[in-house]
């Protein structure tokens, strides 16, 4: 079945979301020298052989503003978290006490807030070049479309709809732009 150029269209739109939607997720994780959840939601947990978010494992909440605690939901588990932890490389230290786990967030050096603002910036980079990727894809079922006789479609759709996706790809890049800079932003007040 060929797709028409409003399928196209919807097909960039919802991809491109999606794209911007993982760095949003992907940057909660990021530290702020405020201890948050975000850090550790998404930190892989192998629990009996497949890799579960740790929210799925744990009550996870900040009882303080330096300090993460995590209370398994199967206290047999708090070794697998802590070594997932210790994997994630998140630059903080899993103290086990008794049936919880405290995780201290430290002040971030100057030095760790660069390396830190160097790797938002690499997740943006990575977001943009998968929306570009997209577009690229779309619109080479935009020039399939083009050429499909039972189509019906004119040279001109086809260029307004490589305008509208291309137009997409520049929304999508000005959001995470911004979610870069706010992050960035953010990672650097001390």
């Amino acid at each position: 079945m060929t797709m028409t150029s409003q399928d196209i269209l919807k097909d960039a739109r919802e991809h491109m979301a999606k794209s911007v939607e993982y760095l949003k997720n992907e940057l909660k994780g990021i530290r702020t020298g405020r201890a948050s959840t975000a850090l550790v939601d998404y930190v892989k947990v192998d629990y009996y052989g497949s890799p579960t978010d740790l929210k799925a494992l744990a009550a996870v909440t900040v009882p303080e503003a330096t300090q993460i605690l995590i209370q398994p939901f199967d206290p047999g588990s708090i070794q697998e978290i802590k070594k997932a932890i210790d994997a994630a490389n998140l630059g903080l230290n899993p103290m086990v006490d008794g049936k919880v786990i405290r995780l201290s967030i430290p002040a971030l050096s100057q030095d760790r807030r660069q390396q830190l603002v160097q790797q938002v910036k690499k997740m943006g980079e990575e977001a943009k070049v998968s929306s570009r990727n997209i577009r690229r894809d779309c619109i080479k079922h935009a020039e399939q479309l083009g050429k499909d006789k039972e189509a019906h479609t004119s040279e001109d759709q086809i260029a307004d709809l490589k305008d509208s996706i291309q137009d997409l790809l520049k929304k999508r890049e000005g959001e995470i732009e911004t979610l870069i800079d706010h992050k960035s932003k953010e990672v650097l007040e001390v």
